[in-house]
């Protein structure tokens, strides 16, 4: 091996020490290691149809304490994490001729075509300098290589099919060792600095205390939260019952956020979960987190398959939907003004702290397909600039899903908003709590502001159109649970079960709208 020989590991959503196969690689192939991290300035830009921001403050927040967190990690071991801001493959160009002696160039693959397209620009800068490139597999709880299906084209169209087949013909690989000791950077190479909020034209985000998601970002803070949530509280042991709650951090794993980013790794929590099943319980619910990573490896395997018709109006089906535009409309969506109480709830969260649950999610995007009729892409950038865990392939996937131009093997799938209100917040605690302009209606009414007597709204100090909009649209099919008062007896909006039992109608929430058999959810 030649004393000089440098390998430089492109970093992207790869933040981690753990089950990190391109630090093993390269200690075994050179002298100096360049952990690299690029502030890619296309990050910072508008969205490609609608022009949103693209990375918002939470999301940005998340990743600038994840990238110091590495930091910290790796020079613990040695090493540094050399941060530049740049398009990845004009550093790698420009640390190539700095150094001299750079052999090749890793990095992990991704999968969506603005990252491939990175990929084949870094691919080209090694080619022109005669530098080898070196690449892994290392996002998904399955490995590529080890899917049961010959080539990607047979991945199948419904999920149910994918999780049958990889459940019982492929395996987990084990967790690679976290990297201990790493070789060192090349002689005088600076390591740059962490850029601030303010250095890339975005503006701090202030804290709410309200949020479901107060942790912050990087690999320590990951391990930390499964401990917590596996080992310290046993919370996974009820995660199938609680994880459509909607307040609090407990309800369901949050593991989401660090995922995105790569500070843990899905395998780790897939040994965690297995480890925690020999030492502690099995049960449907240490699964269910396992079917939960199935799904997000679901959906970066269909954005292989489908490339870029993911983005696409017309969705992976190719149908043609008459999407409305209608800006006014949406702002009301966007910014909680719609005067649906459970919609407003969730996108005031998400605007306030950049998270919202699974459940919320689900609700919001049927919101402004189903009901409203907009553009589901417009949907797609408004989480894509605020969500703290956005992952794209996730993201656009469960958009497509919702559109019903997507994986869902069912046509017409609908949430009815007063239903899912009355299921998961059966006294309406979640939408006082981001909705307080609606503070003083009592019980289960908060979720029909509009169905209530001009003299008890006045007594709740509520004056529609006023204090709170009225409904920009209502459903017909609402009208069936306006009257429905709830037993006290059904899940909380802190994913708990109630006082005495779950009701019957409720027991396979967790089974969630994947597996229903209703179009009137």
């Amino acid at each position: 091996m030649s004393a000089s020989r440098t390998v430089i590991c492109l970093l992207r959503n790869d933040l981690r020490l753990h089950d990190n196969e391109l630090f093993h690689w390269a200690q075994r192939n050179a002298e100096h290691i360049v952990p690299l991290y690029c502030f890619d300035p296309r990050h910072y830009v508008g969205t490609y149809n609608f022009n949103l921001p693209k990375t918002g403050p939470f999301r940005l927040r998340f990743l600038l304490e994840s990238v110091r967190d590495l930091r910290n990690a790796l020079l613990n071991t040695g090493s540094n994490l050399v941060v530049r801001k740049g398009k990845p493959e004009e550093v790698v160009a420009d640390l190539i001729k700095q150094l001299g002696s750079v052999s090749s160039v890793a990095f992990h693959e991704e999968v969506a075509s603005e990252e491939l397209n990175v990929e084949k620009k870094v691919k080209e800068v090694c080619a022109q300098l005669k530098v080898k490139v070196h690449t892994c597999w290392g996002s998904t709880l399955y490995h590529m290589e080890d899917l049961p299906f010959h080539q990607i084209s047979r991945l199948p169209d419904v999920y149910t099919e994918f999780r049958k087949a990889v459940e019982s013909q492929s395996r987990v690989r084990p967790v690679l060792p976290t990297t201990e000791r790493l070789n060192p950077l090349p002689p005088g190479l600076d390591e740059g600095a962490i850029p601030t909020a303010e250095d890339l034209q975005q503006t701090e985000p202030v804290s709410d205390p309200r949020s479901a998601f107060p942790c912050t970002g990087g690999e320590s803070s990951a391990l930390a939260r499964l401990k917590h949530y596996f080992w310290d509280t046993d919370a996974v042991a009820t995660y199938k019952e609680t994880r459509n709650g909607l307040i609090g951090v407990d309800y369901s794993t949050k593991f989401s956020p660090w995922l995105a980013l790569g500070c843990i790794s899905p395998r780790y929590i897939y040994h965690q979960i297995k480890t925690y099943e020999r030492e502690r319980t099995a049960n449907q619910s240490t699964y269910w987190v396992i079917f939960e990573l199935l799904w997000r490896d679901y959906f970066k395997f269909v954005g292989i398959k489908y490339g870029n018709k993911m983005f696409q109006v017309k969705g992976l089906q190719g149908k043609s939907v008459p999407w409305k535009m209608d800006m006014k409309l949406f702002d009301a969506w966007k910014e909680g003004r719609t005067g649906v109480p459970f919609v407003d709830a969730n996108m005031r969260e998400l605007a306030l702290t950049g998270f919202m649950s699974n459940r919320g999610r689900q609700n919001v995007a049927s919101f402004l397909t189903k009901d409203l009729g907009l553009d589901w892409r417009q949907g797609a950038e408004w989480f894509e600039y605020l969500l703290i865990d956005h992952d794209v392939c996730s993201n656009y996937g469960n958009w497509l899903y919702s559109a019903g131009i997507g994986n869902d093997p069912r046509e017409n799938r609908k949430f009815n908003m007063i239903k899912q209100a009355l299921d998961y917040d059966i006294n309406g605690e979640y939408v006082r709590r981001w909705v307080p302009e609606l503070g003083g209606i009592r019980g289960a009414d908060i979720h029909t502001p509009w169905n209530l007597s001009s003299a008890a709204l006045s007594h709740a100090g509520v004056s529609l159109g006023d204090t709170y909009p009225t409904p920009v649209v209502t459903a017909p099919e609402w009208s069936r649970h306006f009257s429905k008062k709830p037993s006290g007896a059904g899940p909380s909006a802190k994913g708990k079960r109630g006082p005495t039992h779950t009701p019957k109608q409720h027991r396979d929430r967790g089974i969630d709208f994947y597996f229903s058999r209703s179009k009137n959810l």
